[in-house]
Parts: C-alpha cells; sequence; structure tokens
C-alpha cells in the first residue's frame, strides 16, 4: 500500500487541473459535485501518503505550529481583502521542511482558518490550491531555485495568481453556465485586481519574514534532526 500511494502522489495532484480542463471543454453536468470528489480524492491520497510514511511525532510540530501562524495571519487581516500572510508561510515551509510539510501547511490553514471565515464546497479546493503553494515551494527550493531572491520573489508573485486561478476556475467551471469565452473572460477580469494584490501581498510578506524565519527554521530543523 505504502508502495502505491508514494507514485500516486504526483498523478493525484495533476488530475485535479486535468478535471477542470476536461469539464471545460465538454460542459460536463453537475461539474461542482465531480470536482469536489475529484479534488477530495486527490487530499486523501496525499495525506495518506504522508501518513503511510510514517513520521515522528515532533515531524508535526513545524505543520502545526506554521499552520496556526497561517490562519492567526489570514485571520487578522482578514480586513483587507486577499492580503494575506498565507501563501508566503507555506512558501517558507515547503522551502525549509520540504514539499510535503508545504502542501500540509497549505491544507491545514486552509481548513482551519475556514471555521472563522466559514466552510464549504470551496474549502477543499483552497485546502488543495494552498497546498499546492507550498509542494511547489519545495519542489523548486530542492532544485536550488531559489538561491538568487528575485526568483523566489517572483515565485511568490506567481504562486498567489496559481491560487487565484485555481479557485477562480472552479468557480467558473462549477457555477457559470453556459461557460463561454466571454463568461470566463468576465469571471477572471472581475477577480483581477484581487488577485494581484495577493500577489503583491505575498511579496511582502516574504520580503519581511522569509530572511529571519528560514534562518530559524533551519536552525530547529538542525536542533531536533527533522527530515525534510
Amino acid at each position: 500500500m505504502k508502495h502505491v500511494l508514494k507514485h500516486l502522489e504526483i498523478p493525484a495532484l495533476i488530475f485535479v487541473p486535468l478535471i477542470l480542463i476536461l469539464c471545460m471543454i465538454f460542459q460536463f453536468s453537475y461539474n461542482a459535485l465531480l470536482m469536489l470528489l475529484v479534488v477530495m480524492t486527490a487530499l486523501i491520497i496525499f495525506l495518506a501518503n504522508f501518513e503511510f510514511s510514517k513520521p515522528s511525532l515532533r515531524q508535526f510540530m513545524p505543520i502545526v505550529v506554521l499552520s496556526a501562524l497561517a490562519t492567526a495571519g489570514r485571520i487578522v487581516f482578514a480586513p483587507v481583502a486577499n492580503f494575506k500572510p498565507v501563501s508566503a508561510i507555506c512558501i517558507v515551509s515547503g522551502v525549509v521542511f520540504g514539499r510535503r510539510t508545504g502542501f500540509m501547511v497549505g491544507v491545514l490553514s486552509a481548513l482551519v482558518s475556514n471555521f472563522f471565515f466559514g466552510q464549504g464546497p470551496w474549502t477543499p479546493w483552497q485546502m488543495y490550491a494552498w497546498g499546492m503553494v507550498g509542494y511547489l515551494a519545495g519542489v523548486l527550493s530542492d532544485h536550488g531555485w531559489f538561491k538568487h531572491p528575485v526568483v523566489l520573489y517572483g515565485y511568490g508573485f506567481v504562486s498567489a495568481l496559481l491560487y487565484s486561478f485555481i479557485l477562480n476556475t472552479y468557480y467558473l467551471v462549477g457555477f457559470v453556465h453556459p461557460l463561454t469565452w466571454q463568461s470566463a473572460a468576465l469571471a477572471y477580469g472581475a477577480s483581477l485586481m484581487f488577485d494581484l494584490i495577493h500577489g503583491v501581498a505575498t511579496v511582502i510578506f516574504l520580503f519581511l519574514i522569509y530572511a529571519p524565519w528560514q534562518k530559524k527554521l533551519e536552525r530547529i530543523k538542525r536542533k531536533y534532526e527533522l527530515v525534510r
């Protein structure tokens, strides 16, 4: 089972946007229900894979603490639409502790903070989107992409737009009928300003927290022998 789940991790994450595209092309009925089932399947496979790796209890502490910080930050900045530190914290998590921790921080941050903002069918999509922000940060960090701050900040901006694109596409495919190029342009255009704010906010928070947090978290990782 462990071997099977390991090989399902990446296909499960890729399967979600693939279904979005197919729904858009073929105008499948009950889009919202289908997409909800797909994203829940991806999340379950990934979380089961994490569980089967049998991490020690101390491996969960960075996930819990960073998720709590992201949740608190989202709540504190609630009055300012889309100006939140969540994406930046997911990125730091992925860079320091690896792609799975980055994914888990994104998933838990969305789930827990929505007890304050409200749960709904959008919650699994927010979990998936923020999880992907942290996951991709871990992957890019492993390949040495973030040695230059410009690349880090560039990813921060793009990752926020990726998050918004996933949520906007979920809304568009699931709830906009009939789906046309005109309705798609209107849907994306209506959120463009908020998406740009999210991107700029992520860059600002990365500029403020990345260097000091990375230094402290790396020290904690070495001290407690937390593996990536």
